[in-house]
């Protein structure tokens, strides 16, 4: 039975309008960077030459005439530049959360040391995925999380996103784990079944609230998939079976984690709770047209997007009724692209599903699962099967010409527009309200 927890604390986008005004603080981001160095190096002398001036005139103040920049403009000024320090290698690294087993080659990481500060200094990638064999206890976890992002800011000047699947029920890595004396917070169609979303809320607040001492600072949750099938695979982990349960319990959730100061992430886009069998070990597929899915699958993904969800995870389901293939929906451009980020008109972080599940290794060779990723559209590869041949792979795609280096920029903005805009320099992540979120300010939905 569902627990009910304490707390301290769908709308369609206009494309059009949203890429207008996008585009608009884009380009004033362009100037931005320019512009906050220009009132860096000024900030004295003006302030000192004000100062004379009030003098000769009484003590009136005298008013500035450079421009007042918003903080959207000063964040984008703030990502331009960053971008224009790093390497193609660096930017390139960014796009992958992997495994600290696969950074560092050790057998099981529970601790980070040299062999980690090394790895990141030769592959400074953008986020790390813990596994419950990783956490043996509060003080181990933290130890380990603290010093990986201190390496981290060391090497790369950027908070790594250190990242977690906890959902609660079946899918938890610390609630239930025995090292720790926290209690797993069940499954979630039991929280949906309850039908209170002040209880969604309340949950994911909780699980944020044991995540973020511990040191992360992303949850890969919540499930936003519509369990409509007699598949048991995502049955406790969904909400319910109907998008009327669902979203508004998706919505709820990501304020939950967002108010608990934790990233997450909104999965497995387009939806596969109605997909018969397991990606994990092969193939799924959905034959329904894309006019069905936007009339049930995607509104809880389109509830999270107006709650600003930080992540939308792409998962492995073929939809050859939309895409007329049977690609799975991680390296399909009709599906991150056209559907995505043009129906849907989501500007945030779009990472894959694991790159190392059957669904895809069986189609995909390993020094192509990033290339086909990012050039569908995705901003960041989930634990490829083999980090090195996705890594070089998609260098040699940009040196080729295969991908443009403005491409592999466009996925980095966006990860830089969160490391920089809603996280800290420590890697903790920022209150809603301290919180610079350039994209929901550019589309003008933020609620």
């Amino acid at each position: 039975m569902a627990k009910h927890y304490a707390t301290n604390s769908s709308k369609k986008r206009n494309v059009t309008r949203r890429r207008a005004l996008t585009a608009a603080v884009v380009a004033a981001g362009a100037v931005a960077g320019g512009l906050i160095a220009a009132h860096q190096l000024s900030n004295t002398s003006d302030a000192a030459s004000q100062q004379a001036e009030s003098a000769d005139n009484g003590g009136e103040a005298v008013t500035s005439d450079a421009p007042v920049l918003s903080p959207q403009e000063q964040l984008e000024g703030r990502v331009q530049e960053k971008l224009g320090q790093m390497t193609l290698e660096q930017k390139v690294a960014q796009l992958f959360a992997v495994r600290p087993e696969a950074l560092t080659g050790v057998g099981q990481v529970v601790q980070a040391g040299d062999a980690t500060k090394q790895a990141l200094q030769q592959m400074p990638v953008g986020g790390v995925v813990y596994f419950a064999a990783n956490l043996q206890d509060p003080d181990q976890t933290r130890t380990m999380l603290q010093n990986t992002q201190s390496f981290a800011c060391e090497v790369e000047g950027l908070p790594l996103f250190l990242c977690v699947d906890e959902e609660g029920g079946t899918v938890s890595r610390v609630g239930g784990n025995s090292g720790f004396d926290i209690s797993n917070v069940g499954d979630m169609c039991d929280v949906g079944a309850m039908g209170d979303t002040t209880n969604a809320y309340n949950v994911a607040n909780h699980i944020a609230s044991y995540l973020t001492p511990l040191g992360f600072n992303v949850d890969f949750a919540p499930d936003a998939d519509i369990a409509n099938t007699s598949s048991t695979t995502m049955a406790k982990r969904s909400f319910g079976s109907t998008s009327d349960v669902v979203a508004p319990m998706v919505e709820s959730q990501v304020k939950g984690f967002l108010d608990g100061q934790i990233l997450c992430c909104a999965k497995h886009f387009p939806g596969i709770g109605g997909a018969e069998g397991d990606s994990h070990s092969s193939s799924i597929y959905s034959q329904k047209t894309l006019d069905e899915m936007s009339a049930e699958e995607l509104i809880p993904f389109e509830s999270a997007i107006s709650a600003d969800v930080p992540f939308i995870m792409v998962g492995h389901l073929s939809c050859p009724q939309v895409t007329g293939n049977n690609d799975p929906a991680s390296i399909s451009p009709a599906i991150i692209t056209d559907v995505l980020r043009d129906q849907l008109g989501y500007e945030g972080i779009v990472i894959t599903d694991s790159m190392g599940m059957g669904a895809v290794t069986d189609v995909v060779s390993s020094d192509q699962v990033g290339v086909r990723a990012i050039e569908a559209g995705a901003d960041m590869v989930l634990m490829p099967a083999d980090l090195q041949a996705a890594y070089q792979g998609v260098l040699d795609a940009v040196n080729s010409g295969e991908i443009t280096e403005d491409r592999i920029n466009e996925s980095v903005a966006r990860i830089l527009r969160v490391k920089l805009g809603r996280m800290s320099e420590d890697g903790s992540v920022l209150s809603p309200s301290d919180a610079v979120v350039a994209t929901s300010s550019a589309s003008g939905t933020s609620e």
